[in-house]
């Protein structure tokens, strides 16, 4: 029987503290390897770049680079970086106004930092499967931040959407409007793995990342609207 490679993960944030505890309670999964950790963002890619980690624990705010900098330049490298791990932003409710720009950049979600410990280490297993950790609540702020900023839209973005067929058109709305998985297969009566499928294709057509991503174009392309 073939063992699975365990999760490499790299701890970035300016508390010792937490570095720390995050990194005992990690190391004790036996799936998931702490290979590395980092007082700044600036470090933090140095690290990064050296131990290939597959998920990037990144606090939002920290001095010489704050998290969101970082984001950028792990998931935009420049050219001859190939390695690009997965970010996984570490936040305090109501506090941190750089939860959309992370998404936006690429991260695969956010945690707040006072989770339940079950919830970090599942927070990082999701991401590692290549899955946006972004429950509907999250959506929901997500959606309050659009409102708030209202950048603005991507060259074109609606045009791309004539690539769907009406269904998976339904589907990203439903994604938009922050219902789960299970929720839209309940709306539009379909299993659930069915839903995944589509949500699959969906991404496929408009070349986006992940779930996070799909929540961000539906409001930039104009196919759902904050209050709507």
């Amino acid at each position: 029987m073939t063992i699975p490679t365990p999760i490499r993960v790299i701890i970035v944030d300016d508390q010792a503290m937490v570095r720390a505890g995050f990194a005992a309670l990690l190391s004790a999964q036996s799936d998931i390897d702490v290979v590395g950790e980092a007082p700044d963002g600036r470090q933090g890619i140095e690290v990064s770049r050296s131990a290939h980690p597959d998920v990037v624990l990144m606090d939002v705010r920290m001095p010489e680079m704050d998290g969101l900098a970082a984001a950028r330049e792990l998931l935009d490298p420049p050219v001859g970086v190939v390695h690009r791990p997965k970010v996984l932003m570490l936040t305090t409710f109501d506090v941190d106004d750089y939860v959309y720009e992370a998404l936006r950049a690429g991260a695969s979600g956010f945690l707040l930092k006072d989770a339940p410990p079950a919830d970090l280490i599942s927070a990082v297993r999701v991401v590692a499967a290549g899955e946006a950790l972004l429950a509907p609540s999250v959506t929901r702020r997500l959606i309050a931040d659009f409102a708030r900023q209202r950048p603005a839209p991507r060259k074109d973005p609606s045009l791309r959407l004539n690539g769907l067929t009406p269904r998976e058109t339904e589907v990203l709305e439903l994604i938009a409007r922050g219902l789960s998985n299970q929720e839209i297969a309940g709306r539009l009566v379909l299993a659930e793995q069915t839903v995944k499928t589509h949500i699959g294709r969906v991404l496929a057509k408009l070349d986006l990342r992940d779930r996070a991503q799909a929540v961000i174009f539906a409001y930039e392309s104009g196919l759902v609207s904050p209050g709507s």
